[in-house]
């Protein structure tokens, strides 16, 4: 690889839409990789810039990195998603991006009357959630919100 094919943090970081400490992240996580100069400065082939689009689209819909990452494994050392990649991975994503549609519909439809969250801090919670009792069936808060909203931004 000729070393004009190499880019710089700054560069992957304006035409990806990615923030360096982003990039670093995503290398910590084996998400991509970089090559090191002599003074140890990174640098990217540019076909870091494909994975990087397929991480971004992926988040977009729900993924999380540890899914991310298990796509990413199945490809061949190093290489990026090609096109018949992209299709096969996109297929099971059809139904996770109408969870989601769903998932926030509910929130849209609910907006007006309830957080969903089982605060008792809404007049309409003491009459759906009296005594806080929703906290003992679903800790993490918001419990009638969907599952997919309710979830964690982790991994």
């Amino acid at each position: 690889m000729r070393p004009t094919d190499l880019l710089t943090v700054s560069e992957v970081a304006r035409r990806s839409g990615v923030a360096p400490s982003a990039l670093r992240y995503y290398e910590d996580q084996q998400l991509i990789s970089a090559q090191r100069t002599a003074g140890n400065q990174r640098r990217y082939a540019r076909t870091v810039l494909r994975r990087l689009a397929f991480i971004r689209a992926a988040r977009s819909i729900g993924l999380s990195l540890d899914e991310i990452r298990t796509e990413l494994d199945r490809l061949p050392r190093g290489r990026t998603p090609t096109k018949a990649d992209w299709q096969r991975i996109s297929r099971g994503w059809g139904e996770r991006i109408e969870e989601r549609i769903a998932a926030l519909e509910t929130l849209r439809d609910g907006l007006d009357s309830c957080i969903g969250c089982g605060c008792l801090s809404l007049q309409r919670c003491k009459t759906f959630n009296p005594d806080d009792t929703l906290a003992d069936l679903v800790p993490d808060g918001a419990a009638r919100w969907p599952a997919y909203l309710r979830a964690t931004e982790a991994g």
